[in-house]
This record gives structure tokens, sequence and C-alpha cells, in this order.
């Protein structure tokens, strides 16, 4: 047992002492790899701040070359410069010495010259005194010839030069007078076309009659209604002559009051519409249409003179110049016509140097004459210049809406213009419509007055009547009478005839010479 148990511990000492050879061995090891892995980290670092240190010297080194580089180009431009300034410098001291030396040059020319100058002065003043002496003894050789005195023969000489100066100042002004005329006529011709051209309204065409449509004829039942109950009280409330005829899905309104006939038409729209119609419906549509039309009036004469920049007129004015919108004259509308002349007239008074908007407010009112609320036997120029009176406007606009028809005396430059402009806008083309009779017949009266006179063979109305061409023939008229001939029928025209605008007489003569060839 002891044998074992020492055999044991011998054993032990034995392991542990072999244990502790070959751990000292293991650390040994151990410390030698990390001393040569720290030596090859240190090779490492070390190599790699040498690149460090080399790579900032080697930026350091550009960047001093850059600044080097930058300050030499710096000096090479400051040395540039001041060689320009130099350059300069030196071609300003060159222009200097140039013209200080032209300017000696010119000095010494200026000197001569006036040495030759002095010279001369004496030369004329001899030559003037020898003159003189010439001109005394031709004097006294032509008193003495003449026997009048020098005085006596300026006298007559200019009393002859008065009278010829008074032939040619007769002759200027003549001249003077042809060419004012001329251009006066060419001035006003330049002033009405420069008008017309600026103002173009389009014109609303309005009739005795108005044409009411419907959906079908079974309304126009209902419209008369029992033993002609609703078209009595209709005619009766509105004042309109109601025509129900044959004619298909129409029906016509007749009435010389246009106003009536906006206030039938708008009431029987809104009676077929509602489709209640009977004697009392009718007269509260109707009167509440009137008072519809009564404010659309005074809003259209409001909206009218906003827009023509008119102030200060008097309300029944306005409601006035609102019922034009309802009242055509010759087929043109009148509320167009007024606004047409007003721009007219505010246009050629600022060509004139007048007062563009005391024009304008007469060219608007000039016409209110023909829209009365009452009868009135006045003609329409002074019952409008009477109600221009009574609503306080100024004497002007008075005188200029009466005398545009020339019933009484124009009193400012301020008719005339609206009379010219109310003429332009009623004559010009399309304003307004003639029936058709009327005018072929006026056509065919052209041609037959013309066709008056000996010597015409052929005559043709042309333009819309505005020209006349008449053909005469060459044997029997020579080509002073035909002068005269035209200047004949012209005024015949004008003495016999109306007619609107101005018709344009051309007298041909042509000789014609016919042969054959066999």
């Amino acid at each position: 047992m002891v044998t074992i148990i020492v055999i044991a511990v011998v054993c032990f000492a034995v392991g542990a002492g072999l244990s502790y050879l070959f751990f000292r061995y293991g650390l040994k090891t151990k410390y030698d790899n990390i001393i040569k892995e720290a030596e090859t980290e240190a090779e490492v670092i070390k190599k790699n701040k040498l690149l460090e240190v080399k790579e900032k010297f080697l930026n350091k080194k550009a960047d001093l070359e850059k600044e080097v580089a930058l300050r030499n180009q710096k000096i090479q431009q400051a040395e540039n410069k001041l060689r320009q300034r130099e350059m300069v410098l030196n071609q300003k001291q060159e222009e200097v010495q140039r013209k200080r030396n032209e300017a000696e040059a010119i000095k010494e020319n200026l000197e001569a010259q006036i040495v030759i100058v002095d010279q001369k002065k004496e030369e004329w003043d001899k030559k003037k005194e020898e003159l003189e002496k010439l001109h005394a003894q031709e004097r006294e050789k032509l008193e003495a010839l003449s026997g009048l005195s020098a005085e006596e023969a300026k006298e007559r000489l200019i009393e002859s030069l008065k009278e010829e100066a008074k032939t040619e100042a007769a002759s200027y002004i003549n001249d003077i007078m042809d060419d004012a005329k001329m251009t006066a006529n060419k001035e006003a011709k330049r002033i009405v076309i420069q008008s017309i051209q600026r103002v173009a309204t389009e014109t609303a065409i309005e009739n005795s009659v108005t044409v009411f449509h419907i959906d079908s004829d079974e309304i126009k039942g209902r419209i008369i209604g029992r033993e002609g109950r609703n078209i009595r009280a209709l005619e009766a409330a509105t004042g309109v002559e109601i025509v129900v005829d044959d004619t298909p899905e129409a029906i016509v309104l007749s009435a010389f009051d246009p106003v009536r006939r906006e206030i039938a038409r708008l009431a029987l729209h809104q009676l077929v519409t509602d489709g209640r119609i009977h004697p009392a419906r009718i007269e509260e549509v109707v009167a509440k249409v009137k008072k519809q039309v009564e404010e659309e009036i005074i809003e259209t004469g409001k909206r009218t003179t906003i827009d023509l920049g008119i102030h200060g007129l008097h309300p029944e004015l306005i409601r006035i110049i609102g019922k034009m919108k309802y009242r055509s004259s010759y087929g043109q509308n009148l509320l167009q016509h007024a606004r047409e002349t007003a721009n007219l007239c505010a246009v050629m008074a600022s060509e004139l140097g007048l007062n563009p908007k005391k024009a304008k407010r007469a060219g608007l009112l000039h016409d209110i004459g023909k829209v009365p609320d009452e009868e009135c036997e006045l003609p329409h120029a002074l019952y409008g210049m009477k109600l221009a009176e009574k609503f306080k406007e100024k004497p002007d606009i008075c005188n200029a809406i009466g005398a545009h028809h020339d019933e009484v005396e124009m009193t400012s430059l301020l008719a005339p213009i609206v009379q010219v402009c109310d003429a332009i806008s009623g004559a010009r083309p399309g304003a307004r419509r003639e029936i058709v009779e009327a005018y072929i017949k006026r056509l065919n009266d052209l041609e037959q007055l013309a066709m008056s006179y000996p010597g015409v063979t052929k005559t043709y109305a042309i333009q819309a009547g505005r020209e006349l061409r008449v053909i005469v023939g060459a044997d029997k008229i020579d080509d002073k009478q035909t002068e005269c001939l035209s200047a004949d029928i012209a005024k015949k025209i004008q003495d016999e005839m109306t007619y609107p605008g101005q018709v344009k007489i051309t007298v041909i003569r042509e000789t014609r010479a016919v042969s054959f060839a066999k």
C-alpha cells in the first residue's frame, strides 16, 4: 500500500514537472510571436508615417509652386499694364507735340493772312473812293442828260416799282387764295374720312310690324280666346293691333310706336310661356312688362351716357335717350345713329381744336325730338331744342340741336359739326334702307332725266344711284358741250330730285371708227 502511494506521488511529481516544462515552452513561443508581430506593425506604421510626411511635403511644395506662379503672373500683368501706360503716355506726348506744331503753323498762317487782309483793305478803301468819285460823275452826267435830279428820278422809280409790286401782290394773293381753297377742301375731306374710319357701328333695322313666332298653331286659338276676349283685352292693354292669320307659326304685331310693339311682344311671350291666358292675367302681365320696359329704357339711357363719357344729363333726357333704342329712322336705329353721330362729332371737334365732350353731348342729343311723349306739330329739331332748354342744357348745345336741319340760325361752331356728322351717319352706305320700289323708281328717274337732253344716246345709273353715266353721240355734241351738259344735268337733279348723299354725273363722248375686212 505504501509502495503504491509512493509510486503515485512520484508519478504525480513527474507529471507536474513535465507540465511545467511544457507550459514554459509555450509561453516563450507565444512571447516570440508577439514580439515579431509588434516589430512588423512598427515597420508598417513607420512606412505609413514616412509616406504621409512625404505626401505632405509634396503638397506643400506644390502649393508653394502655385503661389509663386500666381505671384509671378500678377507681377507679369502689372509689368504689362505699366508698359501699356508707358505706350499711351508716349502716344499722348507725340499727339500733344503734333498739335502744338499744328497750332504754331496755324498761328503763323493766320498772321500772314492778317497782313494780306490789311493790305487788301487798304486797296479796297482806295478803290471805294475811286468808285464814289466815278458814281458822282456819272450821276452828274445822267442829271444833265435827263434833265431830272436824283431825287425826282428816285420818286419816279419808286412809283413804277409800287405799281409793279401791286400787280405781283394781287397775283400772289390770288395764288395763295386758290392754294388755301384747295388745301381747305383736302383738309376737310381728310377730317371727314378719318372720322368715318374711326367710328363704325352696326345698325339695327326696325319696322312698323313685329313678327311673334309660336311653336304651334294651337296657341293662336288660346291667344284669340272665347269670342275674341283675350285678343281684344291684349289690344286694349297694349295699344297694338294683333294680326292672327293663316301664316304658319307666326303672329304679327302692328303699331307705329316701337315701344308698344316691344311691350306686346314681351307680354305675349310671358303669357304663352306661362300658359294662363285670360283678360285679368293679360292686364297683370302687360302692366308688369310696361314697368320692365320702362326700367330697361332708363338703364339703356344710363349705359349709353356712361359708354360715351357724358355726365350731368337730366334724368328725363336719359329716359328719352333710352327710348331711342326702340325707334328707327329710314330703317336706321335711332340710338345707334345718335351714338355714331356723337362719336363722329367728338372726332371732328378734336381735329378742329374744339371741345370734344361738348360736341359728343350735342351729337347724342340732336335727335331727341324724334321720340316725343306726346304729339307735337313742331319739327323734331325745334322740339328737341325746346326739350334741351327745358332740362337746362347750355345754349350752344341747344343751338346745335335746333340748327342741325337749318330751322334756326347757327350761333356756335358745334352746330355745323353736328349737322355734318348727322349727314355722314345717315347718308353713308348701309346706314339706311329704302323701299325697293322707291329705290328702283329713283334710278329710273335719274336715267329718264338725263335722256331728256338732246344728243344723249344712253344712260346708266350705277353704284346704287350714286353715279350716273351719260353717253352722248360724238357727231352731235363736242367736248366743250359735254362739260356744260354734265353741269346742267347735275343742277337739274339737285333741283328736282331727293336722294341721300351725292350723285356723280359722268358724260362720255366717244368716236368709233368701224371697218370690215372682206
